[in-house]
């Protein structure tokens, strides 16, 4: 009588080769290993002392811009929020003004002031204007809106302008065309670094400040 050979297997009787009874020998001494299992330690969490720190830190960055910010929080002329804005520096070029009015240089950075406090907003202005000089970011749009629906009227509109020309690195400033943000928006005219006006000198062969010229 045939016996079937997978049976036999099953059954833990011999392969018809031997090699059923060779592999189970072969393995007999050996021990399963244990898989066991992997543990991770939980993410601390920060201490008091440590969240307190932080804080402090962040008190304290906060405290020295405020002290270097000098734009006004007190009390400014107000402007209509429908008011055109314009203003430049005792110097500018009426064909250098004319082209920021009709939106004739490159947009490097556009800040929106929208939902911002008042002095969140002085913030952000001050911070933009330093990092568009030291960048040599030539022209920058600010958004600061109409306030039509404000409890008062154009507020921060009235202190963009004001903050725009008491910063001696804005030149010049005028309400945006139509296209972008017209009368609730405005460009202002950056002030160039000292070393790009030494590259522009070196460019058009000009005198250097260096050497006692004047710009």
């Amino acid at each position: 009588m045939q016996r079937d050979p997978d049976n036999n297997q099953r059954d833990g009787g011999m392969s018809p080769d031997g090699s059923y009874d060779d592999f189970a020998s072969a393995m007999q001494d050996v021990q399963p290993l244990s898989k066991g299992k992997q543990t991770f330690a939980p993410p601390q969490r920060p201490s008091a002392d440590d969240a307190e720190a932080r804080r402090r830190a962040a008190e304290e960055f906060q405290s020295e811009e405020d002290a270097s910010n000098f734009l006004t929080l007190g009390e400014v002329k107000a402007r209509d929020p429908l008011e055109v804005l314009e203003w430049r520096q005792d110097g500018i070029q009426l064909a250098v003004f004319d082209k920021l009015r009709k939106g004739g240089y490159d947009i490097a950075r556009e800040l929106d002031l929208h939902q911002r406090t008042v002095k969140e907003a002085r913030s952000d202005v001050y911070q933009l204007i330093n990092q568009a000089h030291t960048n040599n970011w030539r022209c920058v749009l600010i958004s600061h809106g109409k306030g039509l629906r404000s409890a008062t009227p154009a507020k921060l509109k009235s202190y963009v302008a004001h903050w725009l020309a008491q910063h001696p690195l804005v030149l010049a400033y005028a309400s945006a065309q139509r296209n972008r943000g017209g009368v609730g928006s405005v460009y202002a005219l950056i002030k160039k670094s000292a070393a790009s006006r030494e590259e522009n000198r070196e460019r058009f062969g000009q005198k250097s400040d260096l050497m006692g010229g004047r710009d």
